[in-house]
């Protein structure tokens, strides 16, 4: 599979219209499901490619867009969303430099 060919598991006769969100391969237990003894096992069949960690991560955008971001109304939810996951990475970043603020006393 190249860049920006569909999946080799996509058939239009069978799964019609493409969805960039969703997964053409064969359906397994969703993680929600898996009993604990059945952890490894299942974290065995995950495929671990890059290629497939960048299609988990596509389908997961394209969930978002289509969640929030392209519907007729849309509020502030996907601007609230990218304010909070931007001010949670910028904290990670700086957290060096606010470490050394903690003990300090103002008076």
């Amino acid at each position: 599979m190249a860049i920006g060919d569909y999946p080799a598991e996509y058939n239009r006769k069978v799964h019609g219209p493409y969805d960039p969100a969703r997964y053409y391969g064969k359906p397994d237990t969703p993680f929600g499901q898996v009993k604990l003894g059945e952890l490894g096992q299942w974290l065995n069949r995950r495929n671990k490619s890059p290629q497939a960690i960048i299609g988990a991560m596509s389908r997961a955008w394209w969930r978002w867009q289509h969640k929030y971001v392209q519907p007729k109304r849309t509020g502030i939810a996907p601007l609230m969303q990218v304010a909070v996951g931007s001010m949670a990475v910028f904290y990670c970043f700086n957290y060096k430099r606010m470490k050394a603020h903690r003990r300090m006393e103002y008076h």
